[in-house]
């Protein structure tokens, strides 16, 4: 049933009550029978199924079999563990540990929505009025409502007074709405435009009322608000499909080559004796776990993390808290930004910004002292938005209310009605009374029949009124809210203070236009959005000539787009709206199944969508779109809960500076990628070849490394020099591309070449090490090629600050990399020159030569990498 159609009887009858409520025996039926007025709490994964959530990633799947591996050949050969068991184990329950710390909090959306029902409501039961928990009501009570309280579910109106309600959390309009008993027409009424209905979440700004409940608990607009967010998929960020893809990737590889090293040994054996033995085969196995523990970056999950933490940081002191680690990168390819008005793309503060009339001051003070809103000594405003901006027009022209009050106290008045559309008050003056009325202009106009001109008041004629309501339109046009005032004059305090006797024969003053003015810095941060290609987009609850004037204003609404109310949009089937959402920019008046159907168009087109917002209506949305972004000052407890990120000077502009940090985070990422799977190659590369029969040509060993140095050189000489790469700074015009596409591979652009080519070079510099070496012992050869490897990774760190331009030629610096690379240094000295870290390791004592010669091979790197990139940066040319 829509209760905002039907008359008050109508909506009693169907709910099996009246106008004094339900007895209390019948309250407690129905309370038995349909529950408590609640919402719904969603189930929360416990501490433990988070921490054994971390463990799905393919590559730490495989980090762990090959744990189990080496510590059943261990066992078996040497009768103990081998280090290398602790140190995987290590890298994986910490990964671990750092996922579930960095992870978002449990879900606290709904119970955030349950806190701002109220906790106790006037009802009556059995035709008296009690005091009961909000939980206890049931559809048929009926409730009394003042100004200052909660609204406590769905409601309709039997009766009200001057009522006012602040829906904003519901509906995004920042003007508290009128409210009334009457029957609306209409098929679907929008929400915001339900003036017979009061919804939970929502509170009493001005008046009071009866109504009697309509729906409790999930049944309520705010319980559909809260089953969309309990239903709304947490989908994966880009990074997060792009690693998830890179894990399956690179563990399906290494299992492969695995499989494949393990049947050439076993076939190896074979040939050579004829038959497998228990410790030949011990020691193939010991080969396959040092090729996984060599293709697998075991740092690169706490090196995104870490990168992505530095991000985090960053945007925190540029007005951005992160929610969500991996929404700091998933800014960087937003492609549309769903935006709502209120309050982000505006002040949230109406001000007076234009008025028509022969004598300003007399205008603000009839504005100021007709309304109710008060203006503190700090000169800040207390009281209903539109009443506020008149009085803070007023200070701006030097008349303080408080002191206009003192003068001119008010001695009687006629308050506000929304039938009437007019509020008037009585003022005592030294030469007798002044009464000032204000309402809306058509209606004020009506009841003037001379006008103030010039310092003097003349009847008012047919030219003058045209002349007014020209200026009106005018105001009107612009999607000002416009305000008419007048006065009139008297000898002693009227008798008789009703507005019919107090609201004709009037003088007018004059109009003023007032709105809710755009943010300064947001039309430079839209401009930017779009040179950057992304698309910003207005969705509010306000009315569609407000949001176009806005729109237009900061030129979201171009040549060619549209805009369109929630009504329309609820007439475009879903199959139509998603092959033409492109078409429109401005979305107004509209609801939050609306919201969530928009967001959802966009990312059926494959664009990586931000949606932000501050109310409950916004939740949905914003947790459904890629990028969910709430407001700190004006947002709720639920669009905090549910965003990724949350502004903490609800500032469009904040976004714009997020998208930049997320685009640097990104490359950097992918810097880092780039340098660990190249190393990670590198090493796959020198135990194949070893595998192979570089041993049997050199005479020396079968192996180059054992896990033990792979598991160093990923974890010490690669991670420190991959998260200072993360520091990097932004490179120049970075938001002058276009943002990537969501389905952009993590290999795209060059990378997936680079790192095969680079990863060769590195095996190749790594090898001759070995060979020269291997010349004097295995052992040495190994320490060799253990040098060659651990240096040249930490050089190559310095050739990926940038993946195309000379790093000679770069003008930022790097500090953090640099101190990284000498940190990485400074600990591989004890193990190439203490004994008793040396034995550890395997490695041994070389000749001055042979360390010379290992350190010049591995800073070969940087001149072969330097020369490929001015190659093709002559390409491209």
């Amino acid at each position: 049933m829509k209760h905002y159609l039907e008359s008050t009887d109508s909506v009693l009858s169907e709910v099996k009550s009246s106008s004094h409520g339900l007895t209390a025996d019948e309250a407690a039926k129905r309370l038995a029978e349909n529950g408590q007025n609640k919402l719904d709490e969603p189930p929360k994964p416990t501490l433990l199924a988070r921490f054994i959530e971390q463990f799905k990633n393919p590559m730490i799947l495989v980090l762990i079999a090959a744990a189990a591996i080496s510590a059943i050949t261990g066992i078996i050969s040497e009768g103990k563990l081998e280090a290398d068991v602790f140190i995987i184990l290590f890298v994986v329950i910490a990964n671990a540990v750092l996922g579930v710390y960095q992870e978002n909090k449990a879900e606290s959306a709904i119970e955030a929505l349950q806190a701002m029902s109220a906790a106790q409501s006037k009802v009556f039961r059995s035709g008296e009025l009690v005091v009961i928990p909000s939980s206890d009501l049931v559809v048929g009570d009926v409730i009394a409502l003042e100004a200052g309280d909660n609204v406590p579910a769905d409601c309709r109106i039997l009766e009200a007074a001057a009522l006012k309600a602040e829906e904003s959390a519901l509906t995004g309009e920042s003007v508290p709405c009128d409210k009334c008993s009457d029957v609306l027409t209409g098929e679907d009424v929008p929400l915001g435009d339900r003036k017979n209905m009061l919804y939970m979440g929502s509170s009493v700004a001005y008046g009071r009322a009866e109504a009697v409940v309509v729906a409790t608990g999930m049944d309520t607009e705010m319980g559909k608000i809260a089953g969309a967010i309990a239903n709304a998929d947490d989908d994966e960020t880009p990074l997060q499909k792009s690693l998830t893809q890179l894990s399956k990737v690179l563990s399906v590889a290494v299992l492969l080559i695995c499989v494949i090293i393990l049947i050439i040994s076993v076939i190896q054996m074979l040939v050579k004796n004829g038959t497998i033995t228990l410790p030949d085969f011990l020691n193939s196995f010991m080969i396959a776990v040092s090729l996984a523990v060599a293709a697998i970056p075991e740092g690169l999950a706490a090196v995104v993390t870490v990168v992505l933490s530095i991000g985090v940081t960053n945007m925190s002191k540029r007005g951005a808290v992160i929610r969500r680690l991996t929404a700091v990168e998933a800014l960087g390819c937003a492609q549309v930004i769903c935006s709502d008005k209120t309050g982000t793309l505006t002040q949230n503060k109406m001000t007076v910004v234009e008025e028509s009339t022969s004598d300003k001051l007399l205008l603000a003070r009839a504005m100021a002292l007709c309304c109710d809103a008060q203006l503190n000594t700090d000169d800040t405003v207390t009281g209903e938005p539109t009443e506020a901006a008149l009085v803070a027009y007023a200070n701006k022209n030097g008349l303080k209310k408080y002191q206009l009050e003192a003068e001119t106290p008010r001695e009687a008045e006629a308050p506000f009605d929304s039938l009437r559309k007019m509020m008037s008050t009585v003022h005592k003056t030294e030469k007798g009374y002044v009464q000032y009325t204000k309402g809306a202009p058509d209606v004020v106009l009506g009841n003037c029949t001379k006008i103030f001109d010039g310092g003097v008041v003349r009847d008012m004629d047919e030219h003058d009124r045209e002349n007014i309501l020209s200026e009106n339109k005018a105001m009107a046009d612009k999607a000002l809210r416009v305000l008419m005032a007048s006065y009139r004059e008297y000898d002693s305090l009227p008798q008789d203070c009703s507005p019919a006797a107090l609201e004709h024969d009037l003088i007018y003053i004059g109009m003023t236009g007032m709105i809710d003015p755009v943010r300064p810095e947001v039309k430079p941060a839209i401009a930017l959005c779009q040179s950057a290609g992304i698309r910003p987009v207005m969705i509010t609850g306000d009315h569609r000539d407000t949001a176009v004037a806005i729109a237009k204003e900061l030129g979201i609404l171009g040549e060619g787009q549209k805009a369109i109310t929630g009504a329309e949009l609820s007439k475009i089937p879903d199959d139509e709206f998603n092959s033409t959402v492109q078409n429109y920019s401005v979305y107004a008046r509209v609801q939050p199944e609306h919201k969530v159907r928009i967001v959802n168009a966009w990312r059926k087109k494959n664009m990586t969508t931000a949606m932000t917002g501050d109310g409950v209506n916004d939740a949905p949305s914003i947790k459904s779109a890629d990028i969910g972004v709430g407001m700190g000052i004006t947002g709720t407890d639920v669009t905090k809960n549910v965003a990724d990120m949350v502004l903490t000077d609800d500032n469009f502009a904040t976004i714009v500076g997020a998208v930049e940090e997320g685009r640097r985070i990104y490359d950097n990422i992918r810097k880092a990628i780039q340098f660990l799977l190249s190393s990670n190659l590198a090493e796959v590369i020198c135990i194949l070849v070893a595998t192979l029969g570089l041993g049997k040509l050199t005479g020396g060993a079968f192996t180059i490394f054992g896990p033990v140095h792979l598991l160093w050189i990923n974890l010490i000489s690669d991670c420190f020099p991959a998260v200072a790469l993360g520091m990097e700074s932004a490179e120049p015009g970075i938001m002058d591309r276009k943002p990537r596409s969501s389905n952009a591979h993590i290999f795209s652009d060059g990378l997936g070449v680079n790192l095969l080519w680079q990863g060769f070079v590195i095996a190749v510099l790594t090898l001759v090490s070995y060979v020269i070496g291997a010349q004097s012992s295995p052992e040495a050869g190994t320490t060799m090629a253990f040098i060659t490897l651990s240096v040249c990774e930490m050089l190559h760190s310095w050739n990926m600050r940038s993946l195309e331009k000379s790093i000679f030629a770069m003008h930022s610096h790097n500090k953090m990399l640099l101190l990284s690379i000498l940190f990485s240094f400074v600990l591989i000295i004890p193990i190439l020159f203490v004994p008793v870290f040396r034995s550890v390791f395997s490695l041994t004592k070389l000749a001055p030569m042979e360390y010379l010669y290992a350190f010049l091979i591995a800073a070969a790197i940087v001149p072969i990498v330097e020369i490929v990139k001015a190659i093709s940066r002559a390409v491209k040319k």
